[in-house]
This record gives structure tokens, C-alpha cells and sequence, in this order.
């Protein structure tokens, strides 16, 4: 019965959401297109002509609006589920913390890349403190994986929660970037504990 209920209130939250609208309207695959948007607005982001990297793409919304801002660009897709096509975009199902969807990945681009962006978050286990640590870790692993492959004017956006390891990827990120920016789009929901790390230029 409670079950039930959760379900049923996560079904009404979304009907009443106007970026769950605005995003059948436009197109979107999900709300969290408008999360890069806001992002993009704020801190110019993407431009034409680069190269993306899209980590833990699904379903997709990030690299439906990249393929609308990069247009001559080359972006590239990666998530454990298989996502339907997007156009101007190649894919990769696997895990891009291993050596060989890092090796997929490279191999694609041939050179370093402009952006790397990750909206990555565990399924939640309904402790708040895990679940931050858990996302922490994985934002770790994307920036940490960015280090390597982006251009030494490239910029790297990561999902983070507010929690017991918010300050330490803080203090990493500030140690491989030299510009380190964390923001709360408006689309993100009020009651979520997410923000993103916006980081430019490598040191």
C-alpha cells in the first residue's frame, strides 16, 4: 500500500512538473536536458565545432541538446543501458570506468576533447549520506577520467551531492582546474540535494 502511494505521488509530481511538460513539447527525452541548458546559459559551456562526451548519456536529453548547440562537432555517447539513436551521435553501451570503454572512447576522438559532462547519480538506497558518497564517487571517476582526455582550455561538468564528500571533490577539482564553479540550476528539483561542479582549464 505505501508502495502504492510513493508511486502514485511521483506520478502526480510529474504531471504537475513544467519541465516534464516543457520537455515533451520540445522534444526532450527528459527533464534533465534543461539542467545542461541552464548550465550552458550560465557558463558558455558549448559551442559549435567541438568534441562531447557524454557520461552516463541515458536516455539521452544531454546529448539531444549537444547535438543541437555543437552541430559540426563530434559527440559521443556512454551509458550501461542501451539508448535509442540520436542523430550525429555515436554510442557506446559499457562502463566508462573501464580500461576498455576508455580505450573505445579514445580511439573514436584520436585527440584530446573540448567537454566532458556527466549527469551520473547510483540508484538510490534511501540514505542520504550513502548516496552522496556513492555519486561523489562516481563524479571522482569522471573527473578524474577528464584529466586525461581534455584539452588543456576543455571543461568538465559533473552531477554532485551535498554530503560528506562534497568538500573533498572541491579540493580535487580545484587541484586539476583552475577555475571551479558549483551551481543549482532551477530545474533541478528543490528537495533534491544535487548541484554541479563546473570546472575550465587545466592546470
Amino acid at each position: 500500500m505505501k508502495k502504492n502511494k510513493i508511486s502514485k505521488n511521483w506520478i502526480n509530481k510529474q504531471k504537475r512538473d513544467i519541465y516534464v511538460r516543457q520537455s515533451k513539447v520540445d522534444g526532450y527525452r527528459s527533464r534533465a536536458t534543461y539542467k545542461l541548458l541552464e548550465i550552458d546559459q550560465k557558463f558558455k559551456i558549448l559551442t559549435n565545432g567541438i568534441s562531447f562526451i557524454d557520461l552516463g548519456a541515458a536516455p539521452g536529453g544531454w546529448s539531444q541538446y549537444a547535438v543541437k548547440k555543437i552541430k559540426s562537432g563530434k559527440i559521443l555517447s556512454i551509458d550501461l543501458k542501451k539508448m535509442d539513436k540520436i542523430d550525429k551521435t555515436v554510442q557506446i553501451i559499457g562502463d566508462f570506468t573501464e580500461i576498455s570503454s576508455q580505450e573505445k572512447i579514445k580511439n573514436y576522438f584520436k585527440s584530446k576533447v573540448d567537454v566532458v559532462v556527466s549527469d551520473m547519480a547510483v540508484n538510490t538506497t534511501g540514505n542520504k549520506n550513502v548516496d552522496s558518497i556513492s555519486t561523489g564517487e562516481l563524479c571522482k571517476e569522471a573527473m578524474f577520467f577528464s584529466k586525461g582526455i581534455l584539452k588543456k582550455n576543455g571543461k568538465f561538468v559533473s552531477k554532485i551531492f551535498m554530503g560528506s564528500t562534497f568538500n573533498e571533490i572541491i579540493v580535487s577539482s580545484k587541484s586539476i582546474f583552475k577555475e571551479v564553479k558549483v551551481y543549482k540550476p532551477p530545474s533541478s528539483r528543490k528537495d533534491s540535494k544535487e548541484s554541479f561542479i563546473i570546472c575550465k582549464n587545466l592546470r
